[in-house]
């Protein structure tokens, strides 16, 4: 039985040792560690640097428990810990002593110690010592012997010192820590923000515990996660935790969590001298930027200066964003619906559920004297670009889909992935698309432009103003063409940000999406013929906001998942009808309310005379 238990606990261990995390930059400590399901090893996976065991003395054995009616005979200090510790070591699932062990006596302090070192004298190959300087350091805690007499104990024997009042006189060789309850400080649950008087009080506390060169504690702390950030940006050495694995968890990933926007970019100020105005529609502007939702959107805002060109925009709605056989959608589906105002099975480009081919926008707007284009800043053969020219109902097939551009009504695409076409360059030539090194042509009368072999980089890695740069030249290319327009232009990562829980992913992606839509919109306000929709295709990661700073342009994110989720989504809609972008509806609309302004004002086959916008 003791060899199945063992077993166990070795199992265990392992368990949670897939999700401890390096704990460089924090400190955990295991309150009331001998209570969880496996003493020792749960704090040790995760990293805990202080490991609390409360003991009783019973018959002389010091019992692991906070009273007497709690006692159990197998619990004991050594069977919970000495032994785990000799044991790990022994098998090397210990690699090192890098904790210490904080014995709490809850009985009387001599006769206590008095039994805990007869104790130690079985594990002195463990114990501390100068001829042992990586050992284990036990630091005795609630009932102490008087300070003066710290001198006179083991050397693998410190001290938690429990006071206000610290001089330079106090036995710091012997002083393990200091440690406090935090009501003496702040009454704070941990819900929003301390009162900051008492955040003064307890910061001034934890400097005078660091210019004695010892680390500090506080017992009775709130145990969330707004408490452990803000215990961590204090500078409280042990976070006083009973959830280790949680608090190394979120720790652990806090650099990933939060982002500090290290610039404000400009905002371009709309004229709105058309905005909703019922005049002829003759540019389509549809940006989409994947996994965009309201918390993306508010992040961005935040890290901006509290200012987004998207928020200048006074039309707007919400989008329901369900696939038709699931109730969270993916890119494809979610695409799929914008380009051809059929809900679509998730994984599916351009086909119904039954697999049928759909008209997408190019397709049909071609019939009405309409040029098209897409960016993205996705490989072309993404979801979502090539939900406007494909029609395949599996998005990875990539060589299929692939095969779909050449045969396309679109008249220019920008995008990564080359690779993806390696197959289909000649056969993109014979249908007339010049693919050109840069952008700076536009004599072509249909262009193709592969920004990269592969996937492109992302805005923190260097992809610079890449969006920008190919949105100018596309609604300069399209607008010499003096022909109607749809374009459509996808800001792709900040759904990869929420897909891998990145903060600084997901804000600089919406901020140089955001760059963008300053661009468009000024676009529109000299062009009065401009719709601009802005929406996406669904939310991802789940995200909250729970802090930020707006001076300083630092902003935490919360995720609820990695993956998509089924809240609704913003639209805004600027320029001409923006209003009849308002309300609540599902996403499949979006593509009948721009057919509706389409046919108010154009006619199919016919040779294409501009509409003067009124």
């Amino acid at each position: 039985m003791q060899k199945f238990f063992s077993s166990l606990l070795f199992l265990l261990f392992f368990v949670f040792q897939l999700s401890a995390q390096d704990s460089k930059n924090y400190k955990i400590h295991s309150h009331n560690d001998y209570l969880q399901k496996a003493p020792f090893w749960e704090a040790y996976a995760a990293g805990a640097s202080s490991i609390e065991v409360d003991v009783i003395l019973k018959d002389g054995k010091l019992m692991a428990a906070h009273e007497a009616e709690s006692i159990h005979p197998a619990r004991t200090i050594e069977s919970l810990y000495l032994d785990p510790i000799r044991a790990g070591l022994e098998n090397e699932s210990i690699a090192e002593i890098d904790f210490t062990l904080l014995v709490d006596l809850k009985t009387e302090a001599l006769p206590t110690l008095e039994v805990l070192e007869k104790i130690m004298l079985d594990y002195a190959d463990l114990a501390f010592s100068k001829s042992n300087p990586k050992g284990l350091k036990l630091i005795i805690s609630g009932n102490r012997p008087d300070p003066n007499t710290y001198e006179e104990y083991p050397e693998w024997m410190f001290f938690d010192y429990q006071s206000k009042n610290l001089s330079a006189d106090l036995p710091w060789e012997k002083i393990g820590m200091v440690s406090l309850s935090f009501r003496q400080f702040s009454i704070w649950n941990g819900k929003g923000r301390m009162v900051e008087e008492q955040r003064n009080s307890l910061q001034e506390f934890i400097d005078l515990v660091h210019s004695f060169d010892k680390p500090v504690r506080f017992w009775g702390t709130p145990d969330s996660k707004t408490a452990w950030k803000a215990f961590h940006e204090m500078g409280v050495d042990y976070i006083n935790t009973d959830h280790p694995a949680e608090v190394a968890n979120y720790l652990s990933h806090l650099s990933t969590f939060v982002y500090q926007n290290p610039a404000i970019h400009e905002i371009y100020t709309p004229s709105y001298e058309v905005d909703g105005e019922s005049v002829a529609v003759n540019q389509v502007i549809l940006m989409i930027g994947d996994g965009n939702g309201l918390a993306q959107i508010s992040s961005g805002l935040f890290a901006n200066g509290n200012n987004l060109n998207l928020t200048q925009i006074k039309n707007m709605g919400l989008i329901k964003t369900q696939a038709a056989d699931d109730f969270t959608t993916d890119s494809a589906a979610g695409a799929t619906a914008y380009a051809t105002g059929t809900k679509t099975n998730n994984r599916a480009l351009g086909v119904d559920p039954n697999g049928k081919e759909l008209e997408n926008l190019p397709d049909i707007l071609n019939s009405y004297g309409f040029n098209s284009g897409i960016i993205t800043t996705d490989n072309l053969t993404g979801a979502t670009p090539s939900a406007f020219y494909a029609h395949h109902p599996e998005r990875d097939d990539s060589a299929e889909i692939a095969a779909f551009l050449p045969k396309s009504q679109l008249d220019l695409f920008i995008g990564g992935g080359k690779s993806d076409f390696e197959s289909q360059l000649d056969n993109l030539k014979k249908e007339g698309f010049t693919l050109v090194e840069d952008l700076n042509d536009f004599s072509a009368t249909k262009i193709g432009y592969f920004a990269s072999q592969g996937s492109l980089p992302k805005a923190l890695d260097g992809r610079g103003d890449y969006l920008k740069r190919s949105t100018d030249f596309a609604l300069e290319f399209l607008e010499e063409k003096e022909k109607p327009f749809f374009l459509m232009i996808e800001a792709a990562n900040i759904d990869s940000g929420g897909h891998s829980n990145n903060s600084g992913m997901v804000i600089s992606e919406m901020l140089d999406f955001d760059q963008v839509i300053g661009t468009v919109l000024e676009y529109a306000d000299n062009n009065p013929g401009t719709l601009v929709i802005i929406t996406a295709d669904h939310e991802t990661g789940g995200i909250s906001i729970p802090q930020g700073d707006i001076d300083s342009r630092t902003i935490e994110l919360a995720y609820h998942s990695d993956d998509h989720t089924g809240i609704m989504v913003p639209i805004f809609a600027y320029g001409a009808h923006a209003g009849d972008f308002r309300g609540v509806y599902e996403n499949t609309e979006v593509f009948h309310k721009i057919m509706d302004l389409v046919k108010e004002y154009h006619s199919p086959n016919t040779v294409f005379t501009y509409v003067q916008p009124k």
